[in-house]
């Protein structure tokens, strides 16, 4: 890490006046915690909330991202609002609270609200529910619902639906989450509703004066019964935690407090805050920390003295004047929200203008977590040039009043920003509030607009605000055109202004002068930091189109000029709803299997109880690590200098690869050991680990980790596939699979087309990062690892190396993930070994959590892939022969690429039968980050070259895709590329299914015909099968063991060897189990997955975790059965467990087994193509439909129906959990997720939410319907119940999306006589969508690189 900039500390002169000015202050903070009192005489002035409440032992409330992005450290804060005079429950981002901002609140945690045994209703609906996959993000979902239902106990769907917007989760796809905190929506708790067998809630009957429980519809009726969904608890907003009467006569008393390095005032009064700033004009001011918090966690900034100002009740109020709104800069983002409505009231819709663009700005300002903090002044004072609000002040002609202790002044918002980040605002002064005027009664016109790479929760990529005053005769009499996102500051687009000065609205000469002046305004070059020169550029244009007829329309000019309606207006999202069909298992349920089941651990992720990996308690003497990483992306490394991190405060020591037992214990890697756990001369990519700093406290290790010296000499650096082809850039791998002739085929065939498949990797943005503790034992070298892996026995094979031991000595432990997806098969060891190291040179326990930037730095990604291919085809649209060169970025090692390659080129068949192939894939060597092993392996990118040359021939054919799918899918029985037959194959039954079930060909017409009538938005529709194939390509890790003891009380105890990360694996093993033995669920228990009761297990992985371990427990509860059987003869059939086991133990019956299962018929042979693949394929088909707004980019997934063939399913509820998320992760992985890496610095770009887009709440289809293959036999599956493994499979359908979107595409260049085909690369970005389209505006905007320029961003 690099050293940050510190700010100079207090200077003498200063220290003193501020202390004169604040002696009187109190130094103690007071507020209540989960209902009891707390008082702080000595708080550390450097700790959040987060750090104070995990400190403390309530590790409930998650870190992870550290920048408010993910929602993870959600708690609530219950306040007296002084803007709203009322109690408000506000959900906080607890790693960005400053300890100060809590004095005088209550705060509430996950653990407050309830426990495992008497959950709250919000926590008992969402386990139950199975919105609770790996938990780790569970505690700030729940505590969002639970503010929610605080602040309105009788929420609409609307409210439910956009309470999540500053929440993310990476496993459920969101879907039953929101189902569960829909069953406290007014309409569907009703008892009324026809949802609960009513006869019409009285706001489905379209009663317009809303919901009778809100006391509006004006007669004295008797109270609706609200509806409780069986087998749930009843929520009572009675009985919620109290608002502590002692806070309602708080006395916010002035704060001072801190330590040498930091000090915190906390000023109550106006007056008091002017002092502070004319007495020490640099100190620190501080609203809602959102932006100061990462600027000392991201930045090292250090600010000595820091003034927060949220508990000054005068910055928050705000007054109707007769021309103006004036607004306290501190009124919180929620409030401004709720005064703007009142404003929109007060003065109506037409002079209300203004206040109607800041609500439509702050609808996707951030998350609430954010707005209930975030204050206008401080997004002004920042001046970020893409803030969404501060185009809307400049464009409305606000005014700022800034007060110091001895001047007001007034400052136009014109003359506000002066350069990026630099504002007129003097240094002595603060914004105490800001004017906004009422827009005329007549002829003015405001609007705003923001295009972001997703709708919730994202900064804006562009944003304006554009206001228009006509007189009588339209013509312009004042103009405002100010943009955010174009320029170092907020800008107006001065040359358009001046030009429609004086010009009639109405005259259609204006609109083409403008356009040409806004491309002089914002002449963009084609390197401009932030990238998307064309893109920008088209949205400075496009939001001007929409605002002009927006404008013609509104003033009725029809009869004068073409108005072009269809340009008003943007995507609206309805309700999004979901269907599954709960009855797919009813053939084959058993006691137990089939049946739907929540996840064992549900309840204890809901209410906080579930232990991560850095929940675990802090050890005696335990060190904190924090790994120095490469800056440079390839570099000799010159010179390493930790001296001035060793000298500062509560540092212990440096690790590095001389601390390791010999040159040889630094290499790992797998198959291939081609890496090392610490750099020695030379570093191959940025984030490569160099060393790592112990220190007493993370902060503290953190500091020294940035105060390391490293001196570089820089070498050339490899970052795309294209380069690595350039210049031969590769690892030592090269497969190939080769069926019939494909020359002659394409020598023989009607045409013959060429293209290019190109797609993205995606960051696998596990909630949890990667995290590990090591505890050294004192015999032996023993050593506990308590690590964040999905693969136990590698981890414990290379801490063994790198101690010096062996693995017999090393214990590894997993709890539970907080999500893995692959990304923790491999690159979790990277950790575990550093971290033991460092455990084995101190003899002290190590304890290290990454960052989210630090985990995305080094801990690799989905590989990105490039296919080059030919396709030979007949005019009956049969395929006779593909011929592929596939490439993979393997990054700076090699890991698990090539099996991932391997993987794409058995994929790349898609499901079709093509006669002749002949594919070939090489892994490039790059000097990105070593990417690896992500849910699909490779299958997803060898079947999205499959669907992408499919699209681009069927267009050349001019066929309909779909019957061009048909056509080609294989047939039962027939045999694949890799010569292996499809047996209980059912993609074209359920292809036929899911056409039928979500009504596809009327749905066509529509689509055909929306597109026909509209010309700016368009949709589309795809239809994507997908097979997949099950088993690791390595032979040898089709294995598992497990050990089942049976106990004198009746009670199981259970271990095998895969580990639970939220897919519910656990959950099943406990089923097969108990089923297995005849017992209930309940008396089986996992404690953990670890290297000493099962040995020598493989990763978690493969989809085939259920099928190995479920049928080695199958084995062991055989053998278990064969021992309990003369008893269960002896005792009866209703013998319960505790009996059988007290009479067996008596007898001296051995009740504990070993079970073991190996996967039979496998072991294909690369080159000759001989030998059995995979065991079997689970099989999907999806269906999506899109609406694309051709003039932005922006889109909605309008629905997706989802069918799979899972067998026999084991638990359904697990499985459809398992295929709602990875189809969300997938939708992810082919639209929003795009990966950046910084061209100058050579370094990733998008390293935490703020820059990395995974799809959010309001991101999944609206209408989403899953359901299981049923009414067939599956003959041949000879998996554990006759289950098919479903972890990966469903990922690929995602593409559907993607499709979907392409198909929207060649409606729109269509529309504009653009007849090209289309090459779309994936992911398929907002970016990608509207440069794509054909129309004037985007052709007009493309900016072209001048000779030698390059891209701000490089897409690897």
């Amino acid at each position: 890490m690099a050293p940050g900039p510190v700010e100079p500390a207090v200077p003498i002169e200063s220290t003193q006046s501020l202390t004169s000015v604040t002696e009187s202050y109190d130094d103690t903070l007071r507020f209540y915690l989960n209902g009891t009192k707390v008082v702080l005489d000595s708080a550390d002035p450097e700790v959040t909330l987060l750090e104070y409440l995990r400190g403390i032992g309530l590790t409930g409330t998650k870190l992870g991202c550290a920048e408010g992005g993910c929602g993870a450290c959600t708690v609530v804060v219950s306040q007296f609002n002084p803007t709203t005079k009322k109690v408000y429950h506000a959900s906080v981002n607890a790693c960005l609270a400053p300890l100060v901002s809590v004095d005088g609140k209550h705060v509430i945690t996950v653990e407050g609200i309830g426990n495992v045994k008497q959950p709250h209703p919000a926590q008992e609906r969402i386990a139950k529910s199975n919105g609770s996959q790996c938990g780790f993000c569970t505690p700030g979902i729940v505590m969002s619902l639970y503010a929610l239902l605080r602040n309105h106990p009788n929420p609409t769907e609307h409210d439910v639906e956009e309470a999540f917007d500053g929440n993310l989760c990476r496993c459920t796809g969101y879907r039953p989450i929101l189902d569960a905190a829909q069953s406290f929506s007014v309409e569907r708790a009703c008892g009324k509703a026809t949802a609960n067998g009513g006869s019409g809630c009285c706001m489905e009957n379209g009663n317009g004066g809303g919901c009778c429980k809100n006391g509006v519809d004006g007669e004295e009726s008797e109270p609706v019964k609200k509806f409780t969904p069986p087998g749930f608890i009843e929520y009572n907003p009675e009985t919620e935690l109290i608002f502590p009467p002692a806070l309602r006569k708080h006395d916010f008393k002035p704060l001072a407090f801190g330590n040498k390095r930091k000090r915190w005032y906390r000023p109550v009064t106006l007056q008091q805050l002017l002092e502070i700033k004319s007495s020490y004009p640099s100190a620190k001011i501080i609203g809602g920390s959102t932006e100061t918090q990462i600027e000392i966690k991201f930045k090292a900034m250090q600010y000595s003295a820091s003034v927060f100002v949220g508990d000054i009740a005068e910055l928050r109020q705000y007054s109707f004047e007769e021309d103006y709104l004036e607004i306290g800069g501190n009124v919180v983002l929620t409030d401004l929200e709720k005064i703007a409505k009142e404003a929109i009231e007060h003065y109506g819709i037409t002079r209300g203008q203004p206040f109607e663009a800041i609500l439509k700005q702050i609808r996707y300002f951030a998350g609430r977590q954010i707005r209930n903090v975030g204050t206008p002044a401080g997004n002004l004072a920042t001046a970020s040039p893409i803030s969404d609000l501060n185009p809307v002040f400049v464009a409305s002609n606000s005014v700022l009043i800034a007060k110091s202790l001895d001047n007001t002044t007034e400052i136009p918002m014109s003359e506000f920003f002066k350069g990026y980040r630099v504002t007129a605002l003097s240094p002595d002064a603060v914004i105490a509030s800001i004017r906004i005027p009422v827009a005329a009664e007549t002829g003015e016109y405001m609007r705003a607009y923001k295009q972001a790479k997703r709708k919730d929760d994202d900064i804006a990529i562009v944003n304006a605000a554009l206001r228009v005053s006509l007189d009588e005769s339209h013509v312009v009499e004042s103009i405002n055109l100010v943009y955010g996102g174009m320029a170092p500051i907020t800008i107006p687009a001065k040359k358009a202004e001046a030009y429609l000065e004086g010009k009639t609205w109405t005259d259609p000469a204006a609109l083409e002068g403008v356009m040409n002046a806004l491309e002089e305004d914002f002449d963009l070059r084609f390197g401009v930091p932030g990238g998307m020169a064309t893109y920008r550029k088209s949205l400075a244009l496009g939001f001007f189109y929409k605002f002009y007829n927006e404008i013609l329309a509104e003033i009725k000019a029809e009869e004068e000029v073409d108005v072009d309606t269809q340009a008003i207006g943007e995507i609206e999202r309805m309700i999004s709803t979901g269907e599954k069909d709960h009855g797919a298992s009813e053939a084959y349920t058993q006691k137990i299997l089939g049946s739907e089941r929540p996840h064992v651990a549900a309840m204890k992720q809901c209410t906080g109880e579930a232990q991560y990996t850095d929940d675990i308690p802090v050890q005696k003497n335990e060190l904190y690590g924090c790994l120095v990483l490469s800056t440079k992306a390839h570099a000799k490394l010159l010179n390493v200098d930790p001296s001035a991190a060793l000298d500062l405060p509560g540092v212990v020591d440096w690790v590095d690869h001389k601390d390791l037992p010999s040159p040889e214990a630094n290499w790992w890697g797998a198959p291939c050991c081609d890496e090392v756990f610490f750099a020695v001369d030379e570093v191959f990519t940025a984030g490569q680990p160099i060393g790592i700093i112990l220190a007493d406290s993370a902060k503290n290790a953190e500091a020294a980790a940035r105060a390391v010296k490293i001196e570089y000499d820089e070498l050339p650096a490899i970052f795309t596939i294209e380069e690595a082809i350039e210049k031969e850039s590769y690892f030592d791998h090269y497969r190939y699979i080769i069926k019939g002739d494909t020359e002659k085929a394409f020598e023989e065939a009607d045409h013959v087309f060429t293209g290019v498949a190109r797609m993205g990797g995606q960051e696998h943005f596990y909630l949890e990062t990667q995290a590990c503790v090591v505890v050294p034992k004192p015999e032996d070298g023993e050593m506990e690892v308590f690590s964040s892996t999905q693969n136990p026995s590698e981890t414990q094979s290379y801490v063994a190396q790198v101690t010096g031991v062996a693995a017999n000595k090393i214990v590894s432990r997993v709890k539970r993930l907080g999500g893995g997806f692959g990304g923790k098969e491999t690159r979790s060891i990277q950790l575990a070994g550093i971290c033991a190291a460092a455990a084995k040179k101190t003899r002290r326990p190590v304890r290290c959590m990454l960052n989210r930037d630090e985990d995305i730095l080094t801990s690799g990604q989905r590989h990105p892939f490039l296919a080059r291919w030919k396709v030979a085809v007949n005019s009956d649209g049969k395929l006779q022969a593909l011929d592929a060169d596939i490439f993979c970025n393997g990054g700076w090692s090699q890991d698990l690429s090539a099996a991932v390659c391997d993987r794409a080129l058995s994929h790349s068949d898609g499901v079709y039968m093509i006669p002749n192939i002949h594919v070939r894939g090489r892994v490039a060597k790059t000097n990105t980050v070593s990417n690896t092993a992500f849910r699909g392996f490779g299958g997803p990118q060898g079947m999205f070259i499959a669907e992408s040359y499919m699209s681009e021939v069927a267009d050349h054919l001019g066929m309909p895709i779909e019957k061009f799918r048909e056509i080609n899918m294989y047939k039962p029985g027939e045999i694949t590329h890799f010569n292996q037959e499809l047996k209980d194959w059912f993609v074209p039954l359920m292809y036929e299914q899911v056409q039928q079930e979500s009504d596809y060909a009327r749905r066509r017409e529509e689509v055909d015909e929306f597109n026909r009538t509209h010309k700016w938005n368009k949709r589309g529709l795809a239809l994507i099968p997908t097979k997949f194939g099950i088993s690791f390509t390595a032979l040898f890790l089709n294995q598992a063991g497990a050990l089942v003891h049976i106990y004198h009380d009746g009670s199981v105890l259970l271990a095998h060897g895969g580990t639970e990360m939220g897919q519910g694996l656990h959950t099943k093993m406990t089923m097969i189990a108990a089923e297995a033995l005849k017992v209930p669920q309940d008396s089986v228990f996992i404690s953990e997955t670890a290297t000493n009761t099962v040995a020598n297990t493989s990763s978690t992985a493969a989809s085939a975790s259920s099928d190995l371990n479920g049928y080695a427990i199958w084995n062991a509860c055989a053998q278990l059965n064969e021992r309990l059987a003369p008893y269960r003869e002896k005792l009866g059939p209703d013998a319960t467990m505790k009996e059988l086991a007290h009479a067996a133990y008596f007898d001296r019956v051995n009740l504990s087994a070993n079970g073991y299962y190996r996967t039979p018929d496998i072991g294909y042979v690369w080159g000759p193509n001989t030998g059995q693949m995979f065991f079997y394929f689970t099989q999907g088909v999806a269906a999506a439909e899109v609406e694309i707004d051709t003039l932005t980019g922006d889109w909605t997934c309008r629905r997706a129906d989802i069918k799979m063939d899972v067998g026999r399913s084991i638990n359904p509820a697990i499985d459809y959990g398992q295929i709602e998320g990875a189809f969300v992760q997938g939708q992810g992985l082919f639209t929003t997720e795009e990966s950046l890496w910084h061209r100058a610095s050579g370094q990733i770009f998008t390293r935490g939410p703020g820059a990395y887009k995974i799809p959010g709440f309001r991101d999944v289809p609206q209408v989403f319907n899953v359901s299981l293959l049923k009414d067939v036999e599956w003959e041949n599956l000879r998996t554990i119940q006759r289950s098919r493994g479903v972890g990966e499979p469903p990922l690929f359908l995602g593409s559907s999306v993607f499709f979907a979107i392409r198909d929207a595409l060649k409606a729109a260049r269509a529309e504009f006589g653009e007849e090209k085909v289309l090459n779309l690369r994936s992911p398929a970005t907002v970016e990608r969508i509207r440069v794509s389209c054909a129309d004037p505006i985007i052709k007009r905007a493309v900016v072209e690189p001048r000779e030698g320029e390059k891209s701000f961003f490089i897409s690897i």
